[in-house]
């Protein structure tokens, strides 16, 4: 009797298996269940798990609507769906979503407003060609003057009159 009798072959590995483990980790960290996901992506949660499981490569479309319900760059999400990060070290940019993501002291809505506030400054503006970064300088609060703040005391006749 050999091995392909008894069921004891292992599986062939899952093809696409480094990107559905993103997508996995991603989607905990945003902490939604896979039929979220399959709602907010208008795409089928069998479809969505066989992507998690590596065993298949989604499409672009597909990829962006992920990038969207997670709240994640689409450049991010297609350089991870193609491969073309380091699996050991993600990008700062990554590493900073994936902190604020993971920060159990947020809620929700302070995540999303985060990151929102996030993207909008580093979207597309390498941080050493920052325009204004060589004009700003630190904040200088006030100067205080030796004169103090006079205030007017309430008129004694004020009331009087009405």
């Amino acid at each position: 009797m050999s091995t392909h009798d008894l069921g004891d072959e292992p599986s062939p590995p899952a093809p696409f298996p480094a990107f559905g483990e993103y997508v996995r980790a991603q989607r905990q960290l945003a902490r939604l269940t896979l039929r979220e996901l399959a709602e907010l992506t208008s795409v089928s949660n069998p479809y969505l798990s066989q992507i998690e499981r590596g065993l298949h490569q989604p499409s672009i479309v597909i990829v962006k609507a992920l990038a969207e319900a997670l709240n994640l760059s689409a450049e991010a999400m297609l350089s991870q769906a193609a491969g073309l990060t380091d699996q050991s070290s993600p990008p700062q940019h990554v590493q900073t979503e994936l902190a604020i993501r993971a920060d159990p002291r947020l809620t929700p809505a302070q995540k999303a407003a985060l990151l929102t506030v996030y993207e909008s400054m580093v979207d597309g503006v390498p941080a050493k060609e920052t325009p204004s970064a060589a004009k700003t300088r630190p904040y200088q609060p006030p100067k205080q003057t030796s004169k103090p703040l006079r205030t007017r005391a309430p008129r004694a006749n004020a009331m009087k009159n009405k």
